[in-house]
């Protein structure tokens, strides 16, 4: 596989009276995690044998920029019971799509292919008259939604036509959920990785990492960060279509702002341990102890993404379940011997 980089190229404290502590698992799925405090620990460690539901919903608050800091996120499965979506999709001024495969699932809703409904130029692969789409769809119920329409929406709306965000063309509500019409897309670098007997070479990943960079920075640039950079968040465009070397970044339902638009300021530091965001594998060790979020810890994150990418692993993988990570054994403590080791001399 050949990807194009270049300059503007297209791929291309801790709490003493109260320690903290952190469930861990290799192969964690959700972006919000619970924290839980030491005297909780004996009790999870006696009750569960598998504690994957733990490791899932936190509760879900608001900060003074409107972002949300968790979702129910499984927008077909509410109380146990399944909620059907509708077979045919027509939000806003949208043409009509029915639903095919599903694309995936996340924190914030689920996206499936959509197919437009008799198109006039069935050839199209790329814009708004596609005749495929991605559609994201989340429930109505979901914590994201629990003020109205997804605050990933307004994110969107700011970020229209940013280097490396994919466009939203249409976006409404039908029946029981909030649905974005957007560009359909390619393979994410977790997939490319893993069709690729899980290596990547440096050439591959610093083109990545050009890329990405210059993503970030447009993004930063619009005084939002995305607070969840992972693999599995840079997708590539639609193959077979212009875009197809092309890199984007996807799910911004974390994302923040990190400077009060009036103000110009950046916003005020805050510290709120028993907050989490992001996913624990490639989250940055001030997100791990609650702090505001800022411009480095996506670089810090995309500092683990590449060097997973490369070595196929991190450190602190391989913490299982029943295992519990200290304040004194963070990232921040192996991160110092062991990362600069597994990066190439």
């Amino acid at each position: 596989m050949r990807i194009e980089c270049g300059g503007n190229s297209t791929l291309g404290e801790r709490n003493k009276k109260n320690k903290e502590v952190v469930l861990v698992d290799i192969n964690e799925e959700e972006n919000v995690v619970k924290k839980m405090s030491e005297p909780d620990k004996k009790e999870v460690e006696e009750g569960v044998g598998v504690l994957k539901d733990e490791v899932g919903e936190k509760r879900m608050d608001e900060d003074e920029n409107g972002s949300r800091s968790g979702d129910k996120g499984l927008g077909d499965k509410e109380e146990g019971s399944l909620v059907r979506l509708p077979k045919r999709i027509q939000v806003g001024e949208s043409p009509p799509y029915k639903i095919d495969r599903k694309l995936g699932e996340g924190g914030f809703g689920q996206v499936y292919v959509g197919r437009r409904l008799s198109p006039p130029h069935p050839h199209e692969r790329n814009g708004a008259g596609a005749i495929e789409v991605a559609l994201k769809f989340e429930h109505k119920s979901s914590k994201g939604c629990n003020y109205g329409p997804p605050y990933e929406w307004q994110v969107y709306d700011t970020l229209g036509g940013c280097h490396g965000i994919p466009r939203v063309y249409y976006k409404g509500r039908q029946d029981d959920y909030y649905i974005m019409v957007m560009d359909m897309l390619g393979p994410s670098l977790l997939d490319v990785w893993n069709n690729n007997a899980h290596m990547m070479s440096i050439e591959m990943v610093a083109c990545i990492a050009i890329e990405a960079i210059s993503i970030l920075e447009k993004l930063h640039s619009r005084e939002y960060i995305h607070g969840d950079v992972k693999p599995e968040n840079f997708v590539l465009g639609k193959p077979g279509t212009p875009d197809e070397k092309k890199l984007f970044l996807v799910d911004l339902g974390l994302a923040t702002k990190w400077r009060d638009t009036f103000s110009g300021l950046h916003v005020k530091y805050d510290q709120r341990p028993d907050i989490f965001r992001g996913t624990l594998r490639y989250a940055s060790v001030h997100a791990h102890l609650g702090r505001t979020g800022s411009r480095r810890n996506d670089l810090e994150s995309l500092a683990y993404t590449l060097i997973f990418l490369l070595q196929g692993r991190l450190p602190w993988q391989g913490y299982q379940v029943s295992i519990f990570l200290t304040w004194n054994a963070t990232k921040v403590d192996i991160m110092l011997t062991l990362v600069l080791r597994l990066t190439p001399s």
